[in-house]
């Protein structure tokens, strides 16, 4: 009796205070003490999820800094083993700010790209850029026919995201192959999130005429945001007063803080109310800071550290959570993980050769490495595709321990192989004249 009474209103405490009043009339003392049980159960959990996401947070640095690891794997690892001990439980409200992490992570990526840099860039750079691309769907294709997989893997496994190539930048510091691997990385980002939006659109509702909305909706949307974009350049050109106006130089009100974050906002709204992926959103609006307010070049600096302090560390050990260590066991698993793993590492840094003569034979490894962490959305697309079950929990499971893979074995790679200064510019070769020159 106390089993079905406290699965039916330990979630509905409006159902419990009236269930109360009435048993009171009725002196049912002992059930009512089963309510109240009912009551500080959760309420316990709740608070044992808040203790063991604090300590994660805070001590997580000083296990990397121990073992010589960057600090997300270490996050996610703990995430994992703390679900699997029983103390982190799935909460709505852990949900939702691991949802807000994950966008804020976007959003500090996109702040890491310049748009009109991006402009810009020399034609030839931007070439070998898309020939980099090109080459990563060839050998995704070739694999997936070769292995004879299900079509998804081909949009799978050349996904690009530059949330992680934030993080190196953090340690590492501005150097010629992170630079270089934000603005490739962050053209192949837009690629895969537009990529991501289409798989998700056909998965969830076929190719009818709900996909061709959709489509038309990312379309209108990217349209919406050049014209803005155009219309913004000229408004900053003829009236540099208004950047200044709206981020001053001297501001004790944080009305910078206050207007990046209502943009992320903003556009994730538009997100939402187009049905579109909301990364793609957040990751447009990161965009806005450096290519409007370029007076502001702390501000990325500031809205990361925020990010990385709280927001970003609670989806990360959200991550972990979503890997039951029980899976480990299963034949194959592992096997078929290393696979994933290793093909997608090999396949970007065999592409990124394209930059040897540029950057040299091992920054170009480096920032082929760097790229090979497409976490977040290799994780979205992946449960979006074992939700439609366009793959089985077996090749689920091998998805998410292999982006577990990927950070950890990344990591310690790039941390052998760079052995270079940090210098603060972009090397010669990234101007055009210069890249002609080491061409001939």
């Amino acid at each position: 009796m106390s089993q079905i009474i406290l699965s039916i209103f330990s979630k509905n405490a409006s159902a419990l205070t009236l269930l109360r009043s009435r048993l009171h009339v009725y002196s049912l003392k002992k059930v009512e003490k089963i309510l109240d049980l009912a009551i500080i159960i959760p309420m316990f959990d709740d608070v044992i999820l808040l203790i063991i996401l604090s300590l994660i947070v805070i001590f997580s640095p000083f296990i990397a800094k121990t073992i010589k690891m960057p600090t997300t794997p270490i996050e996610i690892v703990l995430g994992a083993i703390f679900a699997y001990a029983g103390y982190l439980q799935h909460n709505y409200l852990f949900e939702l700010v691991a949802e807000v992490g994950f966008l804020y992570l976007m959003f500090i990526a996109g702040t890491e790209v310049d748009l009109k840099k991006v402009l810009r860039t020399n034609s030839a750079l931007i070439k070998r850029i898309l020939t980099y691309l090109l080459l990563l769907y060839l050998f995704s294709v070739s694999f997936t026919l070769y292995f004879d997989l299900g079509k998804i893997f081909i949009v799978l496994l050349p996904l690009i995201s530059v949330g992680l190539v934030v993080t190196l930048s953090k340690e590492y510091g501005k150097t010629p192959w992170l630079t270089l691997g934000m603005t490739a990385g962050g053209i192949g980002e837009v690629i895969s999130i537009a990529v991501l939006t289409l798989t998700s659109t056909a998965l969830q509702a076929g190719f009818g005429f709900e996909f061709l909305k959709s489509m038309g909706a990312l379309v209108l949307f990217i349209f919406i945001i050049y014209l803005l974009f155009r219309a913004l350049q000229l408004l900053f050109w003829w009236f540099p007063e208004v950047g200044t106006a709206l981020m001053p130089h001297e501001d004790n009100q944080e009305q910078d803080l206050r207007l990046s974050i209502g943009i992320l906002f903003i556009l994730v709204a538009a997100m939402l109310y187009l049905h579109l992926e909301l990364a793609f959103g957040a990751f447009i609006a990161g965009m806005f800071i450096p290519t409007f307010f370029p007076h502001k070049q702390d501000l990325p600096h500031r809205l990361a550290s925020y990010g990385f302090g709280f927001l970003i560390p609670v989806f990360f050990i959200y991550i972990g959570t979503t890997f039951n260590l029980e899976s480990l066991l299963m034949d194959g698993l592992i096997a078929k993980a290393l696979m994933i793993t290793a093909a997608m590492i090999a396949m970007r840094v065999v592409s990124a050769l394209v930059f040897k003569n540029i950057l040299g034979y091992r920054s170009a490894i480096l920032l082929g490495l760097s790229h090979s962490m497409p976490l977040t959305l290799l994780i979205a697309v992946a449960t979006i595709a074992y939700h439609s079950n366009s793959i089985d929990k077996l090749h689920y499971f091998a998805f998410i321990l292999a982006a577990l893979f990927q950070v950890i074995v990344v990591t310690l790679f790039i941390k052998l192989i760079h052995k270079e200064p940090k210098p603060t510019s972009l090397p010669k070769a990234f101007n055009q004249q210069e890249v002609k020159r080491k061409e001939r």
